[in-house]
């Protein structure tokens, strides 16, 4: 996903999820194909024992979601905004 001033932004995507829409937010990021990130990131999991998973589960709780804010987000408004406030 793109930011409003042209900066590419990686959050956790609603379209094309199967889970929690991490694998499709890095293929979106990264332009790839979503079933690409998918079988890498299985073959990876099963190849360090299942530290994919719980790498998958750490970035479901750090990426945000489409639809939400990150907390940088809002403190770049609020910054701009205190700045235009005098």
């Amino acid at each position: 996903m793109t930011h409003g001033d042209g900066n590419k932004i990686l959050v956790r995507s609603r379209d094309g999820r199967m889970l929690a829409g991490v694998c499709a937010g890095i293929a979106g990021y990264f332009g790839v194909d979503v079933t690409l990130v998918r079988v890498i990131w299985a073959v990876v999991s099963v190849l360090t024992g299942g530290a994919g998973v719980l790498a998958y589960l750490a970035a479901w709780a750090i990426i945000p979601g489409e639809s939400q804010k990150s907390p940088t987000d809002e403190n770049m408004v609020s910054n701009k905004q205190d700045a235009w406030s005098g």
